[in-house]
């Protein structure tokens, strides 16, 4: 991978975990960091997903994408949250 396809996973990451930071409702006690993982993460299987389904596009970015990458990082988002949320009340 190249700087600049590391830099772009980076960014695109950091955008999809903001987004699902903002669309979730409350307060998620997740940091920078976790939200650019999840994000990344979500990023990822999205892209793999719509692939898989024949409904992404190889080539280029697509709108059903970035709805499936938006609804991962919301799922991975309120996981994160709610994981460390617990750890924190048992604490």
């Amino acid at each position: 991978m190249t700087i600049t396809g590391l830099l772009s996973a980076l960014l695109v990451g950091l955008v999809i975990g903001a987004l699902a930071r903002l669309i979730l409702p409350g307060k998620q006690a997740i940091g920078l960091l976790a939200t650019i993982a999840v994000g990344i993460l979500a990023a990822l299987i999205g892209t793999w997903l719509t692939n898989q389904m024949g409904i992404g596009n190889a080539e280029g970015y697509d709108l059903f994408e970035f709805i499936a990458q938006v609804v991962l990082a919301l799922i991975g988002v309120g996981l994160v949250a709610g994981t460390l949320r617990r750890s924190k009340i048992k604490a």
